[in-house]
């Protein structure tokens, strides 16, 4: 089992059938330049592999904002099914903790949809806590 950065457009590429469970509107075809478009603005993709397959993704970003300072922030996150509950996604959440400790941030933070209760179990029984409500309107709704 590897953890790494998702660098080259084949490592990326390997990680599109995995981030599709989670994200299925996206296009094959256009992920290698979404995903690099994202990097310019401080966009990270993360995966394991194991026995040369993507078992596991996380997009991540470093930023910071007054509520919280310095904080690695979870865009994606993602266990490809026929692979949960093996301990992927575990591994995957120490990882991303000791990278936002290696950048110095002082906090962690996800969202994660309501409707997502297995991922919510997940969380918490990996040390999260629930806390707040994330509010959203599409904006593309009213025209």
């Amino acid at each position: 089992m590897n953890i790494f950065i998702a660098k080259t457009d084949t490592d990326i590429n390997a990680c599109f059938p995995v981030m599709q469970e989670l994200r299925p509107h996206l296009q094959k075809a256009q992920f290698v330049s979404r995903v690099r478009y994202r990097q310019n603005t401080g966009y990270i993709l993360a995966c394991i592999q194991d026995q040369d397959t993507v078992v596991a993704v996380a997009g991540f970003r470093i930023s910071e904002n007054l509520a919280w300072g310095r904080f690695l922030y979870v865009d994606d996150l993602v266990t490809a099914a026929q692979h949960r509950s093996r301990g992927y996604g575990a591994k995957l959440l120490t990882w991303l903790r000791e990278y936002a400790a290696s950048e110095n941030c002082q906090q962690f933070h996800l969202d994660s949809g309501v409707q997502r209760k297995d991922a919510h179990r997940f969380y918490e029984r990996e040390g999260m806590a629930i806390t707040g409500y994330h509010f959203a309107e599409d904006l593309t709704a009213n025209s």
